[in-house]
């Protein structure tokens, strides 16, 4: 049986199918050439040659017939200064605006912000003065459906005003748009929380702006917030307790020494005079002079004290003026700072 030969007869097309695979695999086998380029074994002569052209004519200016360099995201002719490809990437906002141009070019539209009730992603229908008559009437009754559907509960009403009230706090008190935006937050925090009921709206935002100037370490009392609010005083304790009880308020007792730069830039004291009183400072909260006295007052007296030692022009009631403190205030704190 092992000697027997076999009957088997190959056909014409199995043995071209036989042909065909072993071409395939010397081709697998073949090493790939590492360029991006067509190989010039793989390649016929009329594509290498094309490959070739256009590569002479990428490096070669079409101006002067100089030699070309890639100069950042620029190919320009080394002997003319000629600009031949320009494939900068603009990562920048998609829009532009000229002020001497009749169109509006601009397809953004603002950034997202946190002082809007709907964080600015809502549209507004604009007015226009070269639409008159039926088409202007109709284009007001839109304008209004609009604003009624942007604000349809009474907690956006809310949040809206209160809003509106934080903006024109962190204006008039020329605090930066961090502070405006964490107050906008806390807001939400203590509406979602249901603190509002039965407190005031303008309390609120008086205090919220009170609390973020106080964790971004900006200077601000409560009598200067609450002289440019719209809430008493009153309204604004209300307004932090509810909220440093049920929020937890991450703020510390503020000391003196956060009111030093302000109050001297107003002064127009020395940097040395600063400079020691921030050294008064220390001392005086280390002492326990500060202990359940206002920092403000403290503030005042330690530059005060800080004048008086290096023969620095300030009087009492300069330093107490610029703090909203009486004389007598700043004398009981110069006295404490000066007895041996």
């Amino acid at each position: 049986m092992s000697d027997a030969r076999s009957t088997r007869v190959r056909s014409p097309r199995t043995e071209t199918d036989d042909a065909a695979t072993a071409d395939r695999a010397a081709t697998t086998d073949r090493p790939v050439s590492a360029d991006r380029g067509p190989s010039t074994e793989t390649a016929g002569p009329a594509e290498a040659a094309a490959t070739t052209e256009e590569t002479a004519d990428r490096e070669t200016c079409p101006e002067c017939g100089g030699r070309t360099r890639v100069d950042g995201a620029e190919r320009v002719c080394a002997d003319c200064g000629l600009v031949v490809e320009a494939d900068r990437i603009d990562h920048g906002p998609e829009w532009r605006s000229f002020d001497d141009d009749d169109t509006n070019p601009k397809r953004t539209g603002a950034p997202l912000t946190r002082s809007r009730h709907d964080r600015g992603l809502s549209t507004e229908i604009g007015r226009s003065t070269k639409v008159k008559g039926r088409k202007r009437r109709r284009l007001a009754r839109m304008r209004t459906q609009h604003n009624r559907a942007q604000i349809s509960t009474k907690r956006d009403r809310n949040k809206v005003y209160a809003y509106t009230e934080i903006r024109r706090l962190t204006g008039a008190l020329e605090l930066p748009d961090s502070v405006r935006d964490a107050a906008c937050a806390l807001f939400d925090s203590a509406q979602d929380e249901s603190l509002l009921r039965g407190r005031s709206l303008e309390g609120f935002a008086a205090a919220c702006v009170y609390v973020a100037c106080r964790t971004a370490d900006v200077a601000r009392t409560v009598g200067e917030v609450c002289a440019e609010a719209k809430a008493t005083e009153d309204e604004h304790r209300a307004a932090f307790d509810a909220m440093n009880r049920e929020l937890g308020l991450p703020i510390a007792p503020s000391g003196p020494a956060e009111y030093l730069p302000r109050f001297a830039s107003d002064l127009g004291c020395d940097p040395a005079v600063e400079r020691r009183a921030g050294e008064l400072a220390e001392r005086a909260v280390e002492e326990g002079i500060a202990n359940g006295r206002n920092p403000v007052g403290v503030a005042a007296a330690c530059l005060y004290t800080a004048a008086r030692e290096l023969d620095a022009e300030c009087t009492q009631r300069e330093a107490a003026d610029v703090a909203g403190v009486t004389p007598v205030t700043v004398r009981r704190t110069y006295v404490d700072l000066t007895e041996e």
